[in-house]
């Protein structure tokens, strides 16, 4: 019988936040698939972990994938981590995850701490629906186009950022959105220095421009607050980005949903253009 690949949430700083079922999961294992070996070992030393430790990140080659399919085609069990919260979420582990699902490995996962809720629970804005978009291309047509997005979404959304690029991020989207637009920005989230500070976009943009932001950053924008407009007319990327959605093994419902929610195409226009791929 095959393994299970187990994709375990690991704390965002506070090592506190590991579930019991995490570290049991960790403890149980064969082999742990780690972002950064580096940054996971102490994690590992701490809940007695005796688990072969090995690389899968964003470079990782499509060695690393066979060998760790090999292995759990084999009988063994892995747990896919990242540095710091849920796998997937802004994270290369889709791969894997994918290709197991494709060849009948079961995966489990086991939840636990993540980024994007965490901010959202402490930001002060509307939470009951959002949109994540994770890091923003850093320059370019497509940049602008997510930027757009931000801007006309109805919901709040939630972006990642390096520290290094923070001011810019935030001026970004005060032109975009407009200056006045309530927003948060949640910095180093369950760690000793967590820090988040609130106001409109002009504000922080101002702020982070004289004091640079340290350590992982998590943006939240409040949303327009009224349904956008919605388009027949699929813009010209839809294609490629339903392509890539497909990839990574959503069903061609979920892709179609996903490209209604970031593109602002209707969902029968969506089914549509998905279908016909």
């Amino acid at each position: 019988m095959a393994g299970t690949l187990y994709v375990v949430a690991t704390p965002l700083g506070n090592l506190g936040d590991l579930s019991p079922r995490a570290a049991q999961t960790l403890k149980a294992v064969a082999v742990v698939a780690a972002e950064d070996t580096r940054h996971s070992r102490p994690l590992l030393t701490q809940v007695g972990s005796s688990a072969e430790l090995v690389s899968f990140h964003a470079h990782s080659d499509d060695g690393d994938l066979r060998r760790l399919l090999e292995r759990l085609a084999g009988g063994q069990d892995v747990a896919l981590i990242t540095d710091a919260g849920t796998p997937l979420v802004s994270d290369p582990g889709v791969h894997l995850v994918a290709a197991a699902r494709e060849r009948g490995i079961p995966v489990v996962t086991v939840p636990g701490p993540n980024a994007v809720v965490a901010a959202l629970a402490v930001a002060g804005l509307p939470a009951d629906r959002y949109l994540f978009l994770g890091f923003l291309p850093r320059k370019g047509g497509d940049r602008k186009r997510l930027l757009t997005t931000v801007a006309q979404s109805p919901w709040t959304v939630v972006l990642f950022e390096s520290p290094l690029r923070v001011d810019a991020l935030l001026a970004d989207l005060a032109e975009a959105c407009g200056p006045d637009r309530r927003a948060a920005v949640a910095r180093e989230l369950t760690k000793v220095f967590e820090e988040t500070r609130a106001g409109t976009l002009a504000q922080l943009a101002g702020y982070y421009a004289d004091a640079p932001a340290r350590g992982e950053v998590t943006v939240v924008i409040a949303g327009t607050g009224r349904d956008a407009p919605r388009s027949e007319t699929p813009p010209p990327d839809a294609a490629a980005r339903a392509r890539a959605l497909l990839a990574e093994g959503l069903s061609r419902r979920d892709v179609a949903e996903r490209l209604a929610e970031e593109t602002g195409i209707t969902r029968n226009t969506a089914y549509r253009l998905v279908n016909d791929l």
